[in-house]
């Protein structure tokens, strides 16, 4: 199986607070870093009442602080809402305090709501302009030049991996354009995910970060000892996604018993847009799925999201994906 890695949400769940989020964050790269997974990335949201990581390199000081050997990143910055300068100078302090565990994803969209956005300061039209803010960021970590008259401090010189995120097709022509590693997100939007990965593929430019493509998928495991207990969890994902394209963002809702039976036409086509990225299942349902998955789409690692509302029940599913895949690689050898 190829390597797994962890995307974090931090979420809050109802009746907890931000601090938990957080506290449970570290937890879980703790405990992601013993099981092997590759890397923890946490991803920029804002005015989301249910996700801890808005301050994302704040957060990832935080997990990064209290492990030792995983990689730790972001997944994503939205780099429209910030100046290059600024993330480049974020970013370079977290290589300098952890060296050699820092990734910096990068997306184009505001991670939020129009109405938030203006809060941000965020301007439509800095999308457009992603590409050379893209240049703008890698050039801050290249070596000083002489005559140089902005640089990153820390951050010049500095190798901080940067990846384009994307759920459509132009992250994945960005991508190859720039030859830089690509990570789709088909946890939530994986309608377009083969059509992207074929682009990327095929347009991709060898640079100095890499030499051929590599492809990074999202997936949604919601693992338990038994495929009942399993869609029991999927529930809390299921109310709060469904929340959240209804314009009601709220906290992680405990598990729903028959939740997915009491969904109308509306809300199962609003669901059945992410279920191509989504298992919920045993150990051997999960491991299967995945081999079929990688089969499939070629992809060269998965990062696995999870958001379960109850800790150690969210632990154990990353546990037991853990396990699936290192079978999978047993029977695969």
């Amino acid at each position: 199986m190829i390597p797994l890695s962890v995307l974090d949400l931090s979420p809050i769940v109802e009746g907890g607070d931000a601090a938990q989020a957080l506290r449970n964050s570290l937890d879980l790269a703790r405990h992601a870093e013993r099981w092997g997974y590759r890397r923890v990335w946490l991803a920029e949201h804002h005015n989301m009442p249910g996700i801890a990581s808005s301050a994302t390199a704040v957060a990832i000081a935080h997990v990064a602080g209290g492990t030792r050997t995983i990689r730790v990143g972001a997944g994503g910055i939205m780099l429209p809402n910030h100046a290059p300068l600024v993330i480049a100078e974020q970013f370079g302090t977290l290589e300098s305090l952890f060296p050699g565990r820092i990734d910096l994803a990068l997306g184009r969209a505001p991670g939020t709501d129009q109405t938030t956005a203006r809060a941000l300061r965020y301007d439509p039209k800095a999308a457009d302009d992603f590409p050379n803010e893209v240049v703008e960021l890698m050039g801050y970590f290249r070596p000083v030049e002489p005559g140089q008259r902005v640089r990153a401090v820390p951050g010049a010189g500095l190798a901080v991996p940067i990846w384009i995120l994307g759920s459509s097709l132009y992250g994945a022509q960005l991508a190859a354009a720039l030859g830089l590693p690509y990570a789709f997100a088909s946890h939530f939007a994986p309608a377009l995910m083969m059509q992207a990965i074929a682009i990327y593929r095929e347009r991709f430019r060898p640079s100095a970060a890499l030499d051929r493509p590599y492809v990074m998928l999202g997936v949604n495991v919601f693992a338990a000892e038994s495929e009942k207990e399993a869609r029991l969890l999927l529930s809390s994902r299921l109310q709060s996604t469904l929340a959240l394209r209804l314009g009601r963002p709220g906290q992680l809702p405990p598990p729903l018993e028959g939740f997915e039976s009491s969904l109308g036409p509306m809300e199962r086509s609003i669901l059945d847009a992410m279920a191509a990225g989504t298992v919920a299942g045993t150990r051997e349902q999960v491991r299967a799925w995945l081999a079929e998955f990688v089969e499939k789409t070629g992809a060269d690692e998965l990062i696995v999201a999870a958001q379960i509302y109850d800790h150690a029940a969210r632990l154990r599913s990353y546990e037991i994906a853990a396990e699936a895949a290192a079978v999978e690689s047993a029977v695969a050898k």
